[in-house]
């Protein structure tokens, strides 16, 4: 017989089986049949001694196992149907779980009430014999079980063998579990309608099951509510309270409805601010079910649409008026047409200045957060310098160059998907490039993933930022390589295309000649969902902290600023192909020079240095940083002074010009103004923003360079060095 270690250890199987077993073993033994009207009693202590054993076996197992098992007698009616049973017998571990002795007596006892669940299920094991295994729920115990039940011994004797398992904590974790999930999704849901909403009143969370109504400080402030009490949950009833008398009744409706039919709760009305005075909100949200369909919550925010519908209505009545006019002088006609489109004007002026206020209060965010790290590493170099403790100001100088890096970085991106960015376009081999930048893209991607470079014969030019250029395609790369965790090949391939028809409508580009360089991966691939976004700034499928939602954008804005186009192929499961298309350029390509370390250079023969720059600061350390490496600087503060000295017999080596400048010229035009006394002038143009046209929309002449601020000292005195020396 197994031990008591050794029943614990038995699956539930095995314990049906030895259960069975003995308890078979323990049915009367058949008494002793006379052989010639003699009867052997010599066995019948043999046979008592034998259902003896078995019995103590059959009552030490019961007694031992930890699952709860039992012997039911399953009561039927005239027409067969199940309608009671009792335990004949029960282990202890049973009266545990039912806490309560429950043999020998009918279940209709002590749980009246029963569902009739039950009575289906353990009459139809005992009527046909075959085994059922469920989980279910039983009220009078409150609890849930895992329940096994076997038919036993004579089938006219309708008796079950019934194995019982406490499943409630594991139900509880899995509802605990589902309720955490659905809570998350609230919180997702929450974030991506304030995120399309605008102009956010508040946000609201609905438990419709408790019906409490909970509001965060900014709905409590708005409408003149307690916001601790808002906080803790309201009745609805006192939420409506606000809400514009003529408005409820429409609001009600709109709300079962979407409770009754799912989807997206949107629904404007008027309600009562804490001025006193009714204003026109749209309600977003959406209703939150369980997994049987019972609607659980409806969380969602309120969005301020007075100005909106002030400009809809006026819209709407200058369009009334002018169908009234239809048929009146059409000076009328075009007086209200003028009406109507300063009406739309001001919606769309209304609705940008919405999407302007949500892009300008991240970036303050964001650029707060640089210029605290910045302006408190300088303070903390001042405080060091005056106790004279030098070795301390090397980590505060490496914070302050960190964010300053950081912010150029998140200008360098917005000026990019805007494509307002600086460019130097310039006749430029795309397969010269591409080999060049395989050897990076395999060292940024990882040993993994595949890199594959495919050229074009008689590749055509394209006239483009060739440095922009390489880090969009770096970046697709390493998308590519974030859409392959577990490793592939990305193929980088090069073709001329002639687009023209149908294609060209398709594109959304002029027809004709264009290079295409496209990306490809073997990665998860993107659903045409995600595909119609993937361009929008700030959309990012990654998860939080890890992407900004500019890298696509970026590239897009450089792409269309270049004249070309860029699209994407892609399908779940299959990979992704992103695509390039660069107009050809007629002319001969730049030679590609391998990118070189920034050296340290000085003046070779004191050379004379231009500076014309409105930014005294940005005077002061170009002067300080060039002078003290043998240059001789002159300074002029705006575009008429810097003319003056380019027109005057001054010997000049080198300008370097802002763009933007006062004085009535920009820096183009003055450098410009300037070769025609002293051609061929090397110019070397430092802007932060400049329009195109600043510059020039296409290739600068020779011995014109542009470098973007801020930038490196040292790659400046190498740009210079490179300049003067040519």
């Amino acid at each position: 017989m197994p031990g008591r270690d050794a029943l614990r250890h038995m699956t539930r199987e095995e314990l049906e089986a030895e259960v069975l077993r003995l308890r078979s073993a323990v049915e009367p033994v058949p008494q002793p049949q006379a052989q010639g009207g003699v009867v052997d009693l010599q066995a019948i202590p043999t046979s008592l001694e034998a259902l003896k054993i078995n019995e103590e076996r059959f009552r030490f197992i019961l007694n031992t196992i930890d699952a709860a098992f039992a012997i039911a007698e399953v009561r039927f009616d005239e027409d067969d149907n199940p309608v009671n049973y009792r335990f004949l017998e029960a282990n202890p571990a049973f009266v545990r779980e039912a806490g309560v002795d429950l043999r020998g007596k009918w279940v209709t006892e002590y749980a009246p009430d029963l569902e009739p669940f039950w009575f289906e299920v353990y009459g139809g094991v005992a009527k046909t014999g075959i085994p059922a295994t469920f989980e279910s729920y039983a009220t009078t115990f409150d609890r849930w079980f895992d329940v096994r039940a076997i038919r036993v011994g004579n089938p006219a004797d309708r008796q079950i063998a019934v194995f019982f398992t406490d499943a409630t904590e594991r139900r509880r974790a899995q509802e605990q579990l589902r309720a955490s999930e659905s809570l998350a999704r609230e919180n997702i849901e929450r974030v991506q309608l304030a995120l399309e909403a605008g102009a956010i009143i508040g946000t609201w969370h609905w438990d419709l099951v408790e019906d409490l109504f909970k509001i965060d400080e900014a709905f409590a402030q708005a409408f003149g509510l307690d916001p601790a009490r808002g906080q803790l949950g309201l009745k609805h009833e006192e939420i409506v309270a606000a809400v514009h008398p003529d408005d409820r009744s429409a609001r009600a409706a709109a709300i079962e409805a979407v409770i009754a039919g799912g989807g997206a709760y949107v629904h404007q009305y008027r309600v009562r601010r804490a001025d006193g005075e009714y204003h026109w909100i749209e309600a977003k949200g959406r209703v939150n079910r369980s997994a049987g369909g019972t609607p659980l919550s409806l969380p969602g925010v309120l969005i301020d649409i007075e100005a909106r519908r002030a400009v809809e209505a006026e819209r709407d009545q200058a369009l009334a008026e002018l169908m009234a006019l239809n048929d009146t002088l059409e000076q009328r006609v075009e007086e209200r047409t003028v009406e109507l489109m300063q009406a739309e004007e001001k919606l769309r002026q209304s609705q940008k200045m919405e999407a302007v206020g949500q892009l300008t209060g991240g970036l303050a965010h964001d650029f707060n957060n640089l210029l605290a790290a910045i302006s408190g590493s300088l303070e903390m170099i001042g405080i060091r310098l005056g106790q004279g403790r030098m070795a301390d100001t090397e980590r505060y100088l490496q914070a302050a160059q960190g964010a300053t890096r950081r912010a150029a970085s998140l200008t360098h991106r917005l000026l990019a998907f805007s494509r307002r960015q600086t460019l130097d376009p310039r006749p430029t081999d795309v397969n010269v490039l591409m080999t060049g930048l395989t050897e990076l893209i395999q060292r940024s991607v990882g040993p993994g993933i595949q890199i594959e470079t495919v050229g074009a014969h008689n590749l055509w030019p394209a006239l483009v930022d060739a440095s922009q250029l390489e880090n969009a395609i770096l970046n697709l790369c390493l998308n590519a390589r974030d859409a392959m965790p577990g490793g592939g090949r990305i193929r980088l391939e090069a073709a001329n295309r002639l687009i023209d028809g149908g294609a060209a409508e398709l594109y959304e580009i002029p027809q004709g000649q264009y290079l295409s360089l496209s990306v490809t991966d073997t990665g998860v691939g993107m659903s045409p969902e995600v595909v119609s976004k993937a361009f929008e700034p700030f959309f990012t499928t990654k998860p939080l902290g890890q992407g900004t939602g500019l890298g696509l954008s970026m590239i897009y804005g450089f792409v269309k600023q270049s004249g070309g186009q860029i699209r994407i192929h892609s399908q779940v499961g299959l990979g992704t192909t992103v695509c390039i298309y660069l107009p050809r350029h007629d002319g001969d390509v730049c030679r590609i020079e391998p990118t070189k370390h920034p050296v340290a250079v000085t003046a070779k023969r004191a050379e004379t240095i231009l500076l014309v720059d409105d930014e005294p600061t940005i005077r002061m350390l170009l002067t300080d940083t060039l002078s003290e490496l043998g240059y001789t600087l002159i300074e002029a503060s705006d575009s008429m002074a810097g003319l003056k000295l380019l027109r005057s017999d001054m010997h000049i080596d080198l300008l370097i010009t802002d763009v933007g400048l006062p004085g009535g010229m920009n820096g183009r035009q003055m450098a410009d103004a300037g070769r025609e006394v002293r051609p061929g002038l090397k110019t070397l143009f430092i802007t932060g923003y400049a329009e195109n046209a600043a510059i020039g929309m296409g290739e600068l002449p020779p011995g014109m360079w542009v470098l973007t601020k801020p930038f490196a000292v040292d790659v400046l005195l190498s740009r210079i060095g490179e300049m003067l020396a040519s």
